[in-house]
């Protein structure tokens, strides 16, 4: 096969923003296989407004100072990738640039206060690619070309544990700080599970604590996230947990701690919201729980029967290779990027 190479740039939100490190940074070894070259060119303000409203003029005015630069630099690329928009919540710069232009969203951002300003910004990219089907069918209907690119998990880093360890009880949950609301809802659940299970234990691995209100600190395990760790802290879980709201917001996340939790090995009990219920459909990889008693029976059944544990991991771990890992998905993001680059 012929290769024909393409300098894309890519503007992202920074360089803690996970979308920017998973839907972007990421992808940036395994497209040179392709002859694609990716410059990213992450956010020095930050994409996110300060919470004093004093700061955010001048927050602004950082943001757009800049980016101006790049609107000249963008005529050098044959692809511009804007992943969301360049300022929270607006529309700035970005019909300025050199296109063909591609807006990345793994979110559902018209559902922000001024979230008008997702339509205008699509319509005026050659190309949407979402993190999934709800959030493809919100642009689709807008009338833009939208290509269905779920967030792809390293699934060579993220793997099973090569030793079985110990089997010592483990409920996991990961995810930042503004999420741990989600895993708090879950502590009545939690505590007859745990009470139930003597000698389990909740593990956390969060940028902060969780703010339980009756679970003692005995039967719960914090650990700081960071890259350095994540994989470690969910390889020796016996079971994933990622309960989120039944709300147009929840569907449009895109499941990618699910994702970790398969590619690690590990069943999971879930929400079955949004593509957390597309996944969970795709084969008998652990438990969809909408109610109270729905997550004691999930976690129960999971606890008591280690066997079930192990069958689940593991055809959650096939199904996370074959369909979400990051070999897979880089194939398909050269065939988008060749696509709309003509």
């Amino acid at each position: 096969m012929t290769l024909h190479p393409l300098n894309i740039a890519a503007f992202t939100g920074g360089q803690s923003v996970p979308s920017a490190r998973f839907r972007v940074r990421q992808y940036i070894e395994p497209l040179k296989n392709f002859a694609y070259r990716v410059d990213e060119f992450p956010s020095k303000a930050g994409q996110y407004p300060p919470e004093m409203q004093w700061k955010r003029p001048f927050w602004l005015a950082q943001n757009l100072i800049e980016r101006l630069p790049s609107v000249l630099k963008s005529r050098r690329y044959d692809l511009i990738l804007f992943q969301r928009e360049l300022v929270s919540t607006l529309l700035t710069l970005e019909p300025y640039f050199a296109g063909p232009r591609i807006l990345d969203v793994d979110d559902a951002i018209w559902l922000h206060k001024r979230g008008g300003f997702a339509a205008k910004l699509a319509q005026r990219c050659e190309a949407v690619i979402c993190g999934n089907s709800f959030l493809q069918s919100y642009f689709g209907d807008l009338g833009c070309q939208t290509f269905l690119l779920p967030t792809a998990v390293d699934t060579k880093r993220f793997s099973p544990k090569s030793d079985e360890g110990t089997e010592a009880l483990v409920i996991g949950w990961s995810g930042s700080s503004g999420n741990l609301i989600q895993l708090e809802r879950l502590e009545p659940a939690l505590a007859t599970v745990l009470e139930t299970y003597k000698s389990a234990k909740l593990r956390v691995i969060c940028d902060r604590p969780p703010n339980f209100k009756n679970l003692s600190s005995e039967k719960v395990e914090f650990i700081r996230w960071s890259p350095d760790i994540e994989v470690v802290a969910l390889q020796d879980l016996s079971v994933g947990l990622m309960p989120i709201e039944d709300t147009d917001w929840s569907r449009g996340k895109c499941s990618y701690k699910m994702l970790t939790y398969m590619a690690c090995g590990l069943p999971v009990v879930v929400s079955p919201v949004g593509m957390n219920a597309e996944v969970l459909a795709l084969g008998d990889i652990g438990f969809g729980a909408r109610s109270h008693a729905e997550w004691i029976e999930g976690l129960d059944t999971l606890l008591a029967d280690q066997t079930l544990r192990a069958r689940m991991g593991e055809t959650g771990r096939k199904l996370a290779v074959q369909n979400f890992s990051l070999d897979h998905l880089s194939v398909r993001l050269a065939d988008i990027f060749r696509s709309v680059s003509g």
